[in-house]
């Protein structure tokens, strides 16, 4: 049996950048469509979307930047806290 040092025993995901890899490629077609519709339309809209997607998914120890704010929403707004007093 093998074991590998990097990365993770080779269980890790693939990174590139700051974005996972499935996330890169989507950013990428993204980004070209809005490149294409604004040079021919004049439209900005999808590259604002494309914009705010990649600023969501960035990943930092297995955390996207959407993930946080999950949690931070679901923490401060949504779920019951406890209070015990004693």
């Amino acid at each position: 049996m093998k074991q590998y040092l990097y990365p993770k025993n080779l269980k890790a995901k693939a990174n590139l950048w700051l974005w996972g890899l499935k996330d890169f490629i989507i950013l990428c077609v993204m980004a070209l469509i809005a490149i294409v519709l604004l040079v021919k339309l004049g439209i900005m809209l999808p590259a604002a979307i494309t914009l705010c997607f990649a600023v969501l998914t960035i990943r930092k120890d297995e955390m996207t930047v959407l993930d946080f704010i999950k949690y931070a929403v679901r923490y401060f707004i949504s779920e019951q806290q406890e209070y015990k007093w004693r």
